[in-house]
């Protein structure tokens, strides 16, 4: 029997996916005994299709381009898996000799990765090891410090919001709604404090969906900045939600595990100006923010190398039914470290971390300096200094 390994991307892609599919291509080139590295087509579909494609064919020159590449290079889905297909893929694996099954995903993939990894022992197909490679802009799988693609999804936004508050500053007549992705955890919208180079300094206000968010409390913040500064940068979650739990805009459509929100910074834009009778504009940079490579996190593209290379160590080593995980070293002088490690699978599936009381301020209507502390080593070096003469 041979070794052969297949990848499979799951959800929404991110910045550095495809950075984790060349660890493991890296890391099969220490192990002679593995003999193709597949890359199954368009997700989960690509295993049962048996699409599959031997990623060790290509020259590395065309490989290495994948450090640069946004999206998923071998495609993704989320296609749901029902419990005939799970009892299908242990058989199909073998049928191609794949000993490694590395799937690279966030929550519903990892779930996902538990049941293949059931459906085998359940099958007696106990040379196939499964190992979870995480990955999610929204940064929301438990346990885990973070997960790659937060890294660059943190530093688009933040840079985005500080090149945007110097347009708001040079001409200050209005208010500036700017919406992140995050579905229901706040860490991207968090994120945005980075752009802040002093105290005063955009974004002025950031809601997160861990706190109810309040229109009056809102509407009563935007009106006190707008007065002394003119120009205000909101961001807002796009998972923002109000008292009762509802969302603060109906979503346009639900999924068992997709929620596809409405658009939050144009209904608190148009609140801006109904109520307030102040100009106010929203902002969506929506995929732009998981696809930009131009803002891409050198420490979050080296750390998903890291997270690729690590599944296929782990599987090969006999771990099995594991993802990977970031744990943050404790350091004397409070640099950053980190160090990986595998994460038995139950722990993490389906179940969403989100930030902690501790990175919210107590209005709830911006972060603390704990949460920029944490953050701050993700996005990568220092963003662009910019000079203001007024």
């Amino acid at each position: 029997m041979k070794n052969n390994v297949l990848v499979v991307h799951g959800g929404g892609p991110t910045a550095v996916m495809n950075a984790s599919l060349y660890g493991v291509i890296q890391e099969a080139g220490n192990h002679p005994e593995i003999q193709a590295v597949y890359g199954a087509i368009g997700g989960m579909e690509g295993i049962l299709k048996e699409k599959l494609v031997n990623l060790r064919e290509f020259k590395e020159e065309r490989l290495s381009l994948l450090l640069q590449t946004p999206g998923s290079a071998i495609g993704s889905s989320r296609y749901p898996i029902t419990q005939e297909e799970y009892e299908r893929i242990p058989a199909i694996l073998e049928k191609y000799e794949i000993r490694y099954l590395l799937p690279n995903g966030g929550n519903g993939t990892m779930d996902t990765c538990g049941k293949i990894y059931d459906a085998c022992v359940k099958a007696g197909y106990d040379r196939i090891r499964v190992a979870g490679i995480p990955k999610t802009i929204d940064n929301d799988i438990a346990i885990t410090d973070h997960t790659p693609g937060f890294g660059s999804a943190a530093r688009y936004l933040a840079a985005s919001v500080k090149e945007v508050a110097q347009d708001v500053k040079a001409l200050p007549i209005h208010v500036c709604v700017i919406e992140a992705l995050g579905r229901n955890a706040g860490w991207i919208a968090a994120s945005s404090a980075l752009a802040r180079e002093k105290a005063g300094d955009a974004p002025h206000l950031i809601y997160t969906p861990e706190r109810p968010f309040h229109e009056e409390e809102f509407l009563e913040d935007v009106k006190k900045l707008y007065d002394r500064l003119g120009g205000v940068v909101v961001v807002a979650s796009e998972g923002l939600k109000r008292e009762d739990g509802e969302p603060v805009v109906e979503p346009i459509f639900k999924t068992d595990r997709a929620v596809y929100y409405g658009d939050v910074s144009a209904y608190l834009a148009n609140l801006v100006v109904r109520r307030l009778g102040i100009k106010a504009r929203s902002e969506k940079p929506g995929l732009c923010g998981r696809a930009s490579v131009a803002w891409q996190s050198p420490v979050d593209q080296r750390e998903a190398v890291l997270a690729g290379r690590e599944a296929l160590k782990l599987a090969v080593k006999g771990h099995t039914g594991v993802m990977v995980g970031f744990l943050r070293k404790e350091t004397g002088d409070g640099s950053y470290e980190m160090e990986m490690t595998g994460i038995p699978i139950e722990k993490v599936m389906l179940l969403e971390k989100t930030l902690p009381e501790s990175y919210i301020n107590d209005r709830g209507n911006d972060v603390t300096e704990a949460f920029v502390k944490w953050c701050r080593p993700l996005i990568g070096e220092e963003l662009p200094e910019f000079v203001d003469f007024k």
